[in-house]
């Protein structure tokens, strides 16, 4: 199971690496990609018309999520325990990072940064 990040989502939906958007398909019929409302919130943001806005509108209906309720808390704990916010890492990355250990999730991201603390994070 894993969480996927805004940058692979934006990757995908702009079709600009074919063999990440075969692996996510892969993932997606396979009913291994959670999400959570960040991830989305994020991508909302970033729409640009109608057809983009009804696209993220059925993917966030039909993907699983995870419980959310503490996220941010454990976030700003997380981010704190281990100075994140010294090496560039925000606090919506580290709700990611807080939700994979919470549910002990994979994190797929493009993110060099966001890789970089999650291996911190779990190793």
């Amino acid at each position: 199971m894993i969480l996927v990040d805004t940058s692979v989502w934006i990757s995908f939906l702009k079709n600009d690496d074919p063999d990440l958007g075969d692996i996510l398909k892969k993932y997606l019929k396979r009913n291994d990609v959670f999400t959570v409302s960040a991830v989305f919130g994020e991508l909302f943001q970033g729409v640009k018309n109608k057809r983009e806005w009804e696209i993220l509108q059925i993917l966030w209906s039909s993907l699983p999520k995870v419980e959310e309720e503490g996220l941010f808390i454990k976030a700003g704990q997380l981010s704190n325990k281990h100075k994140l916010y010294a090496s560039g890492v925000g606090l919506i990355d580290c709700y990611l990072l807080a939700t994979c250990l919470d549910n002990k999730l994979a994190l797929w991201t493009l993110d060099k940064k966001l890789q970089k603390a999650f291996d911190e994070v779990t190793t």
